[in-house]
């Protein structure tokens, strides 16, 4: 049996394009920790493309965001000693593309915090194929969205699996 990532063992019925398991539609990225890091490994299709052989910056910047959130949101539960991972937010984040990025091969995707406090972190992501240099970088500062587990406890019925919430301020 394949291991469960970040994802499939936190929130199996999240929607999000990006990373959400119940999203038959989207990227469905699937992240692992591996020691100080959380890994992925990610198979582009060609209608991700930009232009042919390329993957599109649209589906970089999702992949890097989703996988670095996820970063954030499990270093705050082990940094708290929670069960669960705290709901946080996409406070801010740059991309550096430094080259286009083929579809033809696996992207590997790796991220850690590098700076945390008891409420955000900021995490420090990379994508990588088969090349030389990476074709990216990317610096994002992720933050407990209070609101949101406030109405999550108000609310019974709402799913704990819908547990994250994407926004980005640039």
């Amino acid at each position: 049996m394949d291991e469960k990532s970040l994802q499939e063992t936190y929130a199996p019925g999240m929607t999000c394009f990006g990373c959400g398991p119940a999203n038959e539609k989207g990227l469905q990225i699937r992240s692992f920790p591996r020691g100080d890091e959380v890994v992925a490994t990610f198979n582009p299709e060609t209608y991700q493309e930009a232009f042919p052989g390329m993957l599109s910056g649209g589906i970089i910047g999702t992949l890097l965001d989703c996988h670095c959130n996820w970063t954030a949101a499990y270093h705050l539960m082990k940094q708290a000693g929670l069960d669960h991972p705290p709901c946080t937010v996409t406070a801010d984040y740059a991309i550096k593309l430094l080259r286009p990025t083929p579809t033809d091969q696996p992207v590997q995707l790796r991220a850690r915090v590098i700076e945390s406090t008891e409420d955000r972190a900021i995490v420090e992501g990379e994508f990588d194929t088969n090349l030389f240099e990476p074709p990216g970088r990317t610096l994002g500062q992720f933050s407990l969205d209070v609101a949101h587990q406030k109405r999550m406890l108000i609310d019974p019925n709402r799913s704990g699996d819908q547990l994250f919430l994407f926004t980005l301020r640039l």
